[in-house]
């Protein structure tokens, strides 16, 4: 896991980032981040995850409080591009989640010439921003000679039973997920790699999220998702040294060799009917979860890390619903399949009907699709009490190489 460390801020770095000193902006940058935690009031605000490292950032990582996803296709045929796509994509993530400028930044380059950063993220802290890319499945096609590479775990999701997905909300050779605490921050990020792409790739869809729904640390507090209940109580955390070695990253000769060290993500746009569920009794609600509302504890008894017992009934019915999703979704129930999630709240405004577009976009990071995300949500959608109030209209996967070394870029070891 990425030591967390003092960020340096984007001003106070603009006018170094280009005279490369080096020595003289540690200091200076250092003493500006503090000063910008101070004015926050967030001692968390100047937090830095280093970019360059044997994992990338963002997936274990301590989950920020916010989101930009982007999922983008790739405009060109040539294999040379899309490393310079990648190349130069590396250089800027190193740059931002560092809190420098891109290139001379906003204000600093030549004048008759667009600016090299937008310039929305000046004067903020680093905000413990992330940078997680991934290659979509469609990028292994013949236009890039990378068909023989494709990690036989990177597979096309099986349609799910109940599932509406909207192809505009599906897919892309290329996704960027930018986590922060500032959402001005994560926006500028994902603004700026395509600003840079212009030309080589776009946006074929994109999410913002807000409200973290699952806690990647032991240190940060369980969350509630926007049915109201606390949600990830039983989420893999960084902690989890051998679960996370077993279940989270690809082990050397498991599969694609290019893909040691990384993991794969899946994401999906799951909107919720919040009317109907806000019409429900507490009882309904808490039968469907399988925990209290009030604790989140599981129907069984205990509090909220209580580990659920299937077995034990109330007034002879089992204590836990048999569709309820907590028994489901249990690794007792899926030979012990687990997932790293770090999904997100989402508010899209309102639909024509004048009902909330809001829900969870979900992401996991596993070891293999095949035999963890695939198995489980098969399982949910089939038997799932919670999809009388939920609906599947986004989906993605994408494999998420390990972190890059710094003098090359991200996913370097697909095209050696």
């Amino acid at each position: 896991m990425p030591t967390e460390s003092k960020g340096l801020s984007r001003r106070g770095l603009l006018g170094l980032a280009g005279a490369g000193v080096v020595g003289a902006g540690v200091g200076i940058g250092a003493d500006r981040a503090v000063m910008a935690s101070a004015a926050t009031g967030d001692p968390a605000a100047a937090a830095s995850y280093p970019f360059y490292g044997a994992h990338q950032s963002g997936i274990t990582t301590a989950a920020q409080n916010r989101l930009h996803f982007a999922s983008y296709d790739v405009s060109g045929s040539s294999r040379a591009e899309l490393i310079g796509l990648l190349t130069d994509w590396t250089s800027a993530a190193a740059r931002m989640t560092a809190g420098r400028a891109v290139g001379e930044g906003a204000t600093e380059g030549p004048y008759d010439a667009p600016p090299d950063d937008t310039g929305e993220a000046l004067d903020l802290p680093t905000s413990g921003l992330t940078i997680t890319f991934g290659f979509g499945p469609s990028l292994f096609d013949d236009r890039f000679g990378l068909s023989s590479r494709r990690p036989a775990a990177l597979v096309d999701l099986p349609h799910f039973s109940g599932d509406a997905l909207e192809e505009s909300l599906v897919g892309g050779d290329l996704c960027i997920q930018a986590c922060s605490d500032d959402p001005q921050v994560a926006v500028h990020a994902i603004r700026n790699l395509s600003r840079i792409a212009f030309g080589r790739a776009s946006i074929r869809w994109s999410q913002l999220g807000f409200g973290r729904t699952s806690s990647t640390t032991r240190a940060q507090v369980t969350p509630r998702n926007l049915f109201g209940f606390k949600d990830g109580t039983a989420n893999v955390r960084a902690e989890d040294g051998a679960i996370v070695d077993d279940h989270i990253w690809v082990p050397a000769g498991d599969g694609a060799e290019w893909m040691t060290g990384g993991s794969y993500l899946v994401s999906r746009k799951i909107r919720m009917t919040i009317e109907t569920w806000d019409r429900a009794a507490l009882r309904e609600q808490e039968r469907v979860v399988g925990r209290t509302k009030s604790q989140g504890a599981p129907r069984s008894g205990g509090t909220e890390f209580t580990e659920p017992d299937f077995a034990a009934e109330q007034d002879g019915e089992p204590a836990i619903d048999a569709h309820s999703h907590v028994r489901l979704a249990h690794p007792t129930q899926n030979d012990g399949a687990v997932l790293l999630r770090r999904g997100y709240n989402f508010v899209d405004g309102n639909d024509d009907l004048g009902r909330l577009n809001a829900g969870l976009f979900f992401i996991a990071f596993q070891r293999d699709p095949r035999t963890q995300f695939v198995p489980i949500q098969r399982k949910l959608a089939g038997n799932d009490a919670m999809n009388e109030y939920l609906r599947h209209v986004g989906s993605g996967i994408f494999a998420v190489p390990p972190g890059a070394r710094e003098g090359s870029f991200v996913g370097a070891a697909l095209f050696s």
